[in-house]
């Protein structure tokens, strides 16, 4: 008898432990692998990263010497105030620092709330049960712009520190004040993937909150961000599908950055598959009239957690197109160097036509002024209506200038109203026996500095390294808030 009341005994705390085992792996949510990110960012390789140093370096000397003091003779900065209206895509600050110039590809997460983007950013940087990883919910989360980005330890870092760091290449965001910035933060975190990129979340768009009330010109701010970005991502989920005015404003921002957008369908393995199709289709059928290209955007369907993909869903098809989007983000990282090249050209270009532009304005004035003129008005007619004055036909007839990069001529209605003409002048003039003339250097920059080295990436050379002192690569980023 006690025999077999031992026997009960050892039987029912084996069917306690067992359930207990059980109870505990339910409660354990299974992982997916994620070795095919690890190989696609190549994060496994032990090979030390590239040295564009001397690169870097040599694009510095161009754009001090070549560019900058066109750009700053004919005070483009002003012009960029109405860049939106003059020029659709990428821009370069104002006056380009140094930070802008050596700066990592940035990747920005744009989209409304709670849809997953800084689930996303967790999942890419693997900081999932980690002191590194960023707050998500259910709720909106993220009210702050946040910078993620390398460091030799976990660092948070406040905005107002960040804009005064010259060498991290957010000093301009201090115009848009200090209730911006206190918005503004930035986290270092010791990643292999964020040596060569840098990573930034954004607050998810809430269609029932007006601008203003965020304390800050969100859409402002946005817009720099976005003409920074080396890729796009516009996160959306199942449930929240809709268009309204303040999504609308930033597909409208996005204009002529088509190349740099991925539009994403998160938390894909949530639906059965009729549901999918018909949420794919619904999607397609919001951003139809905010998308105006000829080719369809394409759209990534998958879900970007940690979490194994819910049974009976198409996890191969899921997949794949998390290695799609991993691909093209590998390729942006790849291409870094060439894309800032090609940045810096594409920058050049606009100053030289926008160079050649005030030129034209300011010779057509002084030709159409007598001695019994009012400069006043002369100068209004023509900036009024400069087709009667042939300005931009000149340009494209006189010049190698495309048509198509022209900038808007509304623009310069308000460049001259805060740029006196007469405070200008020719390109004729802008020429020195030492320094050479502006519009020439800023020409063979164009023309054959910055093809040539940008072929002499393509072919494995590396220029030689040149000190700042003999090249005029600019004052040495500091940051005013370091004790000397």
């Amino acid at each position: 008898m006690e025999g077999l009341r031992l026997l009960c005994c050892c039987v029912a705390s084996l069917l306690l432990l067992g359930a207990a085992e059980e109870t505990e792996d339910v409660g354990e949510t299974a992982k997916r692998d994620r070795s095919h990110i690890e190989s696609t960012l190549k994060l496994s390789e032990a090979k030390p990263a590239d040295d564009y140093s001397a690169t870097l370096q040599r694009l510095r000397k161009i754009y001090h010497s070549s560019i900058k003091p066109l750009e700053q003779s004919y005070r483009y900065n002003e012009l960029r105030q109405h860049e939106i209206t003059a020029y659709h895509g990428r821009t370069l600050g104002s006056s380009a620092t140094d930070g802008e110039i050596t700066s990592k590809p940035m990747v920005l997460f744009l989209g409304p709330w709670s849809v997953g983007k800084s689930t996303m950013i967790n999942y890419l940087l693997g900081l999932d049960d980690t002191p590194y990883q960023l707050y998500t919910g259910a709720e909106p989360t993220t009210s702050e712009f946040t910078v993620i980005m390398h460091g030799p330890k976990l660092k948070t870092i406040e905005g107002i520190v960040m804009a005064a760091d010259s060498a991290r290449s957010f000093s301009p965001l201090e115009k848009f004040g200090q209730n911006f910035l206190e918005k503004l933060i930035g986290i270092e975190v010791p990643h292999k993937l964020l040596e060569r990129v840098t990573f930034v979340d954004t607050p998810g768009i809430i269609e029932n909150r007006k601008q203003q009330e965020r304390g800050y010109p969100f859409n402002d701010v946005c817009q720099w961000f976005i003409d920074r970005a080396d890729l796009i991502f516009v996160v959306f989920d199942p449930t929240k599908l809709d268009v309204g005015l303040e999504l609308e404003m930033l597909f409208r921002q996005l204009k002529g950055r088509e190349s740099q957008i991925r539009i994403i369908l998160n938390k894909a393995d949530s639906l059965a598959t009729q549901e999918l199709m018909r949420v794919y289709g619904a999607l397609f059928w919001s951003l139809a009239p905010l998308i105006n290209v000829t080719e369809p955007p394409r759209v990534y369907v998958s879900s970007f957690w940690p979490p194994e993909y819910h049974p009976e869903t198409h996890k191969d098809l899921f997949l794949k197109e998390e290695i799609s989007l991993l691909e093209d983000l590998n390729q942006v990282i790849e291409n870094r160097l060439e894309n800032k090249i090609a940045f810096i050209r594409q920058h050049a270009i606009r100053v030289r036509i926008h160079a050649l532009l005030v030129d034209r304005y300011l010779q057509t004035y002084k030709d159409k002024m007598t001695f019994f003129s009012d400069g006043e008005l002369v100068f209004k007619d023509i900036v009024e209506d400069p087709d009667k004055f042939y300005i931009f036909k000149s340009i494209l007839a006189k010049t190698n200038v495309s048509k198509f990069d022209l900038p808007n001529r509304e623009a310069y209605k308000d460049f001259f109203g805060i740029n006196p003409i007469s405070s200008f002048k020719l390109l004729a003039q802008q020429c020195s026996y030492m320094g050479g003339c502006y519009l020439e250097k800023i020409e063979r920059a164009i023309t054959h500095e910055l093809p040539d080295l940008l072929g002499s990436i393509g072919l494995g050379k590396k220029p030689s390294v040149l000190s700042c002192d003999t090249t005029g690569c600019g004052e040495t980023p500091r940051n005013r808030y370091r004790k000397p």
